[in-house]
């Protein structure tokens, strides 16, 4: 056999086991390859395909209130898009940015004709009008979420603080249990039970984290869905029960579950109903009994459901503020020890389901581990709070997208499994592609590449599509001969 006809039998090869993956820049053909990089993003471009037949993405940036009409300044393609792909990456600082110059084939993917500096980024969203750029992008988010309002959904409302270094805008004391006397922002979250998707997010001072704050952004976004699309009920923790939160649903006909602090009187409550008989299975150990309780700062009784569950085995006290002091608790008499927490709501539902359901309510707080730590939530801090919020909106709505795509893709839970997949951003290792690439052709043929850290066996490509944090990098290929 000659080694033309080689090269072209390895070459027809190459193309049968491709995959293609359409972009804005026409039809990329992607293979897994074991022995080869050009970047370290290679599972984005199944990625963008997904934006680019939905036309998410370029939806986004035509609607972008602010462009560069000069023949010097940059495009705003290439500054949106460099925003993008670093948000994308996972980055926590604008410097960061820095990192993706090399790479030579997302940015064309995207339609992009370079990556450009980070201080061209800070002062394009710095010159962007804040009510406008809220809109714009939160008008792309409520997008990305109106096709899924139809069904009944819960509503997650929670508060995260971000701990801050510096003097900037919104840098103020408040509660911040992580670090205690550290400025910080608060982030005043809604977001859909289960699916972890966001709908919106409010950036504040980090004295503002109580749920007053909060209230208005939640009232105002129930007030924009039409009926049909409210959500089935609200849930919150400790910080959002209070009358005036349970009023303002009330009026709205939306129903709600939330938790009460353990103040004075809620003990008096628990102390009341302890020891009396018709407590109930809850389910995961709890037993409920609920009941009547018009507390002095409310308008009107309210139901309320007490859950109690006993600790098994000793039991040990531990004090933060002097960690090698330990408190043990015996007794020579027979006692129950137990954990104990009230709920109120205006709900129907028995106890064991109310129970279960804000047991569940607990997966939100993945959601903010996945953006404040994997995506860019707990950085791009600028000294005036606008950007800040304008980075808060975006993280969101890319981390929807993202989702969209991973859980899609993602093989089924094993049936009883109550896991949710994790959501992280495209992160890649500079050193493992070139500079520079190449591809001059329409139909370019790719590669894809496992990381280097992963000495797992290469997957085909649908499978390692979405799913994998690291799964490879894409080569494109010199154009074919006109024999092949």
């Amino acid at each position: 056999m000659g080694e033309a006809k080689r090269r072209s039998q390895t070459a027809m090869a190459a193309i049968t086991q491709a995959v293609g993956v359409e972009t804005r820049n026409g039809r990329l053909q992607v293979r897994w390859d074991g022995g080869c990089a050009a970047t370290p993003f290679g599972q984005m471009a199944f990625f963008l395909e997904f934006l680019h037949l939905t036309g998410l993405y370029e939806r986004w940036q035509t609607a972008c209130p602010l462009s560069y009409s000069g023949p010097h300044g940059s495009r705003r393609e290439d500054i949106l898009g460099t925003w993008f792909l670093s948000l994308l990456a996972g980055h926590r600082r604008y410097a960061h940015m820095n990192a993706i110059r090399f790479d030579g084939v997302m940015p064309e993917l995207l339609g992009m004709d370079r990556v450009v500096a980070e201080d061209t980024v800070r002062r394009f969203l710095k010159a962007i009008d804040e009510a406008p750029g809220m809109t714009w992008l939160q008008t792309h988010l409520d997008a990305c979420i109106a096709p899924l309002l139809s069904a009944p959904w819960i509503l997650d409302v929670d508060v995260t603080v971000k701990p801050l270094y510096g003097h900037q805008e919104g840098a103020l004391l408040g509660y911040n249990p992580k670090k205690p006397g550290r400025p910080s922002h608060t982030y005043h979250t809604y977001q859909m039970a289960g699916l972890r998707l966001v709908l919106g997010v409010d950036v504040e001072a980090g004295n503002q984290s109580h749920s007053n704050t909060t209230l208005p952004g939640l009232l105002k976004l129930i007030d924009r869905l039409p009926a049909p699309e409210r959500p089935y009920c609200v849930r919150g923790d400790a910080g959002f029960g209070n009358d005036a939160v349970m009023t303002g649903l009330e009026e709205r006909k939306i129903p709600y579950l939330l938790k009460l602090r353990a103040t004075k009187n809620v003990r008096r409550f628990v102390e009341k109903v302890f020891w009396r008989q018709g407590w109930r299975d809850a389910g995961e150990g709890f037993e409920g009994r609920e009941g009547e309780l018009a507390l002095s700062g409310w308008q009107k009784a309210r139901r309320v459901v007490v859950l109690r569950r006993r600790l098994k085995g000793e039991v040990v006290l531990g004090d933060d503020a002097h960690q090698l002091a330990l408190g043990f608790l015996e007794s020579d008499v027979a006692t129950h020890r137990y954990e104990y927490f009230v709920l109120v709501t205006d709900l129907a539902h028995e106890i064991r389901t109310l129970a279960q359901l804000y047991r569940d309510r607990a997966d939100s707080e993945n959601t903010f581990d996945e953006l404040k730590n994997q995506w860019g939530w707990g950085g791009f801090t600028t000294q005036d709070l606008k950007r800040c919020r304008f980075n808060a909106l975006a993280v969101a709505l890319i981390y929807n997208w993202w989702y969209v795509v991973r859980a899609t893709r993602k093989p089924q839970s094993p049936p009883g499994s109550h896991r949710q997949p994790s959501v992280s951003p495209v992160r890649g290792r500079a050193q493992n592609a070139p500079r520079r690439t190449t591809a001059s052709c329409d139909h370019p043929l790719s590669s894809l590449r496992p990381s280097r850290a992963s000495h797992a066996p290469a997957r085909q490509p649908e499978a390692a599509g979405m799913g994998q944090r690291n799964c490879g990098a894409i080569k494109p290929h010199r154009r074919l001969g006109a024999g092949v």
